[in-house]
């Protein structure tokens, strides 16, 4: 893959008609390897967020060995491309095929479940050809928890009540030689509080169960900066989810376990898009809806932007985006804060598109294609630079007396 310094760097040597993908594994390892180091307790990289081989590589390398598979095409995909590396059936919803499959052909022994049903169909499909049952299964029951502290809300497909834990928790423990509890409490969430709020959850179903549990999956949600989205720093979920732990009557047992996406990729990659036309504070542009910035259409994220053309206005003006194709739903409202002088024929680098946006292009219409090189310059936002405060610095008073 070619390399260059930045994106200017890219549109002057190539002038691209096509939208231009630019990775930057050393902001993918930086993100890997302040997991690997900071997080009290084990890692699980969500591949749906960016599925890429290049990127599973890079943050295998920094230290992520634990994977967060939700399809047997993920199993399939990441036991190819890392061979050593632990596979964990996140999905709650899964086949029998797709069960057994990921067990017996790949090694998959952990797997996630809401629901007695799901639990008869990972028992079933587990058990060897002579009838015996499977005994090295880590099972995590997934807990419905808020999603009001979150930009996404993933609180109404998967999670059992509260009310209805027990009764499954126990039913679990007796097939599992590991037993977790998960619940994800959103995508971007904008506090540490949800997830204190979420382990009160894990707390009062460990305590109405009355079960060993082995580990405490805390999910996925870790925020990443965009405009209008600047969280607290990474240090503070951290040190929030590790006393909320400790507190747990299973804190003696358990494992801590986390499934960060967006936190670990989205800063890995940004677009180069072209703009074909003006009107008014529309500007057509050759990526959009059906490709990599599907978010900023469909659930108005605000991604940042900047013009890479020499010589425009200082100045800048809110833009919205239409896609190139034509379909009228292929608009991004945005506002994008561009120079108010924006010109047909300007490239516009859109940046921390590396969680969801590579992973989401179709081919509608026939576009969708997009030229991919690497850059060594930082991302347009980053929680791993050093730039942001140490929070836990904060917390130590020392007395000059």
């Amino acid at each position: 893959m070619h390399h260059f310094p930045d994106a200017s760097a890219v549109v002057r040597a190539l002038s691209p008609d096509e939208p231009v993908i630019l990775n930057r594994p050393h902001a993918a390892a930086r993100a890997a390897r302040f997991f690997a180091e900071k997080f009290p307790g084990k890692s699980l990289y969500a591949v749906k967020a960016n599925p890429s081989p290049d990127l599973l590589m890079v943050l295998w390398e920094a230290g992520v060995t634990h994977y967060d598979v939700a399809s047997i095409a993920e199993v399939r995909l990441v036991r190819s491309a890392l061979p050593d590396a632990v596979l964990c059936f996140m999905h709650p919803v899964k086949s029998k095929s797709a069960i057994a499959e990921a067990y017996k052909a790949h090694g998959v022994r952990v797997f996630s479940l809401d629901s007695y049903e799901e639990l008869a169909k990972i028992v079933e499909a587990t058990t060897s050809e002579t009838g015996a049952a499977a005994e090295d299964l880590s099972l995590c029951v997934r807990l419905r928890v808020s999603s009001e502290y979150s930009e996404l809300s993933l609180a109404s497909k998967f999670g059992i009540d509260l009310a209805d834990a027990a009764p499954l928790l126990q039913a679990t423990r007796q097939v599992a030689d590991s037993l977790g509890i998960c619940f994800h409490v959103g995508s971007q969430a904008m506090t540490p509080f949800a997830y204190v709020q979420a382990m009160e959850r894990v707390r009062a179903a460990v305590v109405d169960a009355s079960v060993t549990v082995d580990i405490v999956d805390v999910g996925g949600g870790f925020p990443s900066i965009y405009p209008g989205m600047e969280p607290p720093p990474l240090e503070d979920y951290f040190g929030a989810i590790h006393r909320a732990a400790e507190s747990l009557p299973v804190s003696y047992s358990s494992e801590l376990w986390c499934e960060p996406g967006r936190a670990l990729c989205a800063e890995y990659s940004s677009l180069v898009v072209k703009v074909e036309r003006g009107r008014g504070d529309e500007l057509y542009i050759n990526d959009g809806a059906y490709g990599a910035l599907y978010d900023a259409a469909h659930v108005g994220w605000r991604f940042p932007v900047r013009c890479i053309t020499p010589g425009r206005s200082e100045a800048l003006a809110p833009f919205a985006f239409y896609g190139p194709t034509c379909d009228d739903a292929d608009f991004m409202a945005g506002p994008f804060m561009l120079p108010d002088d924006m010109q047909p024929g300007d490239y516009i680098e859109v940046g921390m598109l590396g969680a969801y946006g590579a992973a989401m292009k179709t081919a509608f219409n026939g576009f969708g294609q997009a030229r991919l090189f690497e850059v060594s310059d930082e991302p347009m936002a980053s929680q791993y630079t050093g730039q942001r405060q140490d929070p836990r610095a904060k917390d130590n008073v020392v007395s000059l007396r």
